[in-house]
């Protein structure tokens, strides 16, 4: 992980705060993620956490794709790591939203990379 791109330090000091409880000040810092995006691989990134804070599953649908798209434009192997959590998150907004079929397509294409989903108890 390179700290010294400034989407990267942002959004670990945004989970950092979210581990503190600290949701409103995660919510800013992975808001500043955004802003200071300056390729789609920072897009991918930042996208990928603004998603989980929005306010409904239809915004954090969007945001989902928008990192997934970002990640599909990145022409090199920095975003692979990513691909299972990104099809996860997806498939969570296609079930928030009762797509389940949807749903059940992202939860295996992130399985066949290794991640399980585990369903809400």
């Amino acid at each position: 992980m390179d700290l010294d791109n400034p989407v990267i330090r942002l959004c670990a000091e945004g989970t950092r705060a979210e581990f503190e409880g600290r949701k409103e000040d995660a919510r800013e810092l992975y808001r500043q993620a955004w802003a200071a995006c300056k390729d789609d691989y920072d897009a991918c990134v930042a996208a990928h956490y603004v998603a989980r804070f929005q306010d409904t599953p239809e915004e954090a649908m969007s945001w989902n794709r928008e990192a997934l798209v970002r990640a599909r434009k990145v022409d090199d192997e920095r975003v692979q790591s990513f691909y299972p959590s990104l099809y996860v998150n997806l498939g969570r907004s296609h079930e928030l939203l009762g797509n389940r079929e949807e749903a059940e397509h992202f939860y295996r294409l992130a399985a066949e990379l290794g991640l399980e989903h585990q369903p809400d108890e």
